[in-house]
């Protein structure tokens, strides 16, 4: 009898070591802030002027990119990186002062979204204040000779996880973020950088103050689920789109990688899809310049697979140019093409329909036999609703034909479409459905 205790319990503790993310979370879309290049005044107060514009579209968790002062010592380009943080419990005060960040945390959860913010538990800037009278938290400080974690990143330097102390300072200053501003979470940036073990303290001491918290990690492991963490990138996914795009792979790469992981996580994981972010955008390409005209086509992908969906800051007016990093380069709002729509739709779809709810709280995954390996054809059923997506993921129009998943279904962006047992349908290059039933 003790021996069959003891298998309950032990089986009880495996399955808690996965997170379950909380509940208000369940059918959101994550939208990132780019505060510098948002507006040309790039600040806090110039950003909340478009709150209402982004509630209206749909966007439910705001990750704001590092708000905190950014070192000189060192800096790259005139204004620096977000990521060489000189202050980890201040405002960079181009942004604004600390009572602008919190009016701007209070303004989005009057309008029911929620705040997350970017940070950098690996490095600091050189000239952070712990360097003064905490050399000692820094790798190579005790004889100092402090490094930076990576060759290229020159403008910050390591932290040393093998210090109690400075691990200490690190989880009370993401405390004091939470206790001071009430902000819903964190992105942890470069999270594979930093020890499991430190990840799993910190998370489980924010809980107690905040057992709803929402954690992001810039990873891609099921071992971060353990470690705490709610959310992984689902970055073999989003190369799989690119490479799709550019018509080096076909449609199953994407299949067989979401099989893949929802095999490897726990049911109630969340990945991250996106075709952009801030570091695909200055990096590595716009959206355009990867994926060309079937930029839509893999959106409508990122917010219908399983997981969660994001949209970079100008995204929904098809930013077209790598932002610059270090510099000033304020985004066009104006003179862009009008994505807000397209990017509405997703979210309200996204929202108004739990077979697409987030992790285990949406519906089940299944890829469609159509006919047409170019063809990318899935369905998300949870108890009574369901989704059918057709993608055509070549430029080249496209024939199918359904023997199951038939009958009479809405298109959210317009239209109704009755698909038919072994009845022929024509598609355009790039052409997206997204059928609800």
């Amino acid at each position: 009898m003790k021996k069959i205790i003891c298998i309950y319990l032990l089986l009880i503790i495996v399955k808690t070591t996965f997170a379950q993310a909380p509940e208000w979370s369940k059918d959101l879309t994550i939208y990132e802030v780019n505060i510098r290049q948002y507006t040309p005044e790039g600040t806090f107060d110039a950003f909340a002027e478009h709150l209402p514009r982004l509630q209206e579209m749909g966007a439910g968790i705001l990750w704001l990119m590092p708000v905190q002062p950014i070192g000189k010592l060192n800096r790259k380009g005139s204004l620096g990186s977000y990521y060489s943080i000189s202050d980890y419990t201040s405002t960079n005060p181009e942004f604004g002062k600390m009572k602008d960040f919190k009016k701007l945390v209070d303004e989005a959860h009057k309008r029911d979204m929620f705040i997350i913010l970017d940070w950098v538990a690996n490095h600091s800037s050189w000239d952070n204040v712990w360097m003064k009278e905490n050399k000692d938290y820094y790798t190579g400080g005790k004889d100092g000779k402090i490094v930076a974690p990576v060759a290229d990143w020159s403008d910050v330097a390591d932290l040393d996880y093998g210090n109690p102390a400075m691990r200490r300072a690190m989880i009370d200053a993401m405390r004091y973020w939470i206790t001071e501003t009430g902000i819903d979470g964190f992105r942890c940036d470069v999270g594979m950088m930093v020890p499991d073990d430190f990840w799993n303290d910190c998370i489980a001491e924010l809980k107690k103050i905040k057992p709803d918290i929402f954690m992001l990690v810039e990873g891609e492991d099921p071992q971060f689920i353990k470690d705490g963490f709610h959310m992984t990138y689902a970055w073999e996914n989003h190369h799989a789109m690119n490479k799709i795009a550019q018509g080096k792979q076909q449609p199953e790469l994407l299949d067989s990688i979401i099989r893949k992981d929802l095999a490897r996580y726990s049911a109630g994981s969340y990945f991250m899809n996106f075709t952009s972010n801030h570091d695909e955008n200055s990096w590595n390409g716009t959206e355009f310049e990867r994926m060309g005209d079937a930029a839509k086509t893999f959106a409508v992908a990122a917010a219908t697979i399983p997981g969660m969906f994001l949209v970079y800051s100008g995204q929904e007016v098809a930013l077209d140019r790598r932002l610059k990093f270090f510099d000033k380069d304020s985004i066009n709002w104006v003179d862009n093409r009008n994505y807000i729509p397209f990017y509405t739709t997703l979210f309200e779809t996204k929202k108004d329909n739990p077979a697409l709810w987030n992790g285990n709280y949406g519906g089940n995954y299944k890829r469609i036999d159509c006919g047409n390996d170019n063809v990318y054809c899935y369905s998300r059923e949870k108890d009574d609703n369901k989704v059918l997506v057709i993608l055509n993921m070549s430029s080249k129009p496209q024939e199918i034909k359904f023997t199951s998943d038939t009958g009479n279904y809405k298109n959210v962006f317009g239209g109704k479409k009755k698909i038919k047992s072994g009845k022929k349908m024509e598609l355009t290059g790039w052409q997206y459905m997204v059928l609800t039933d």
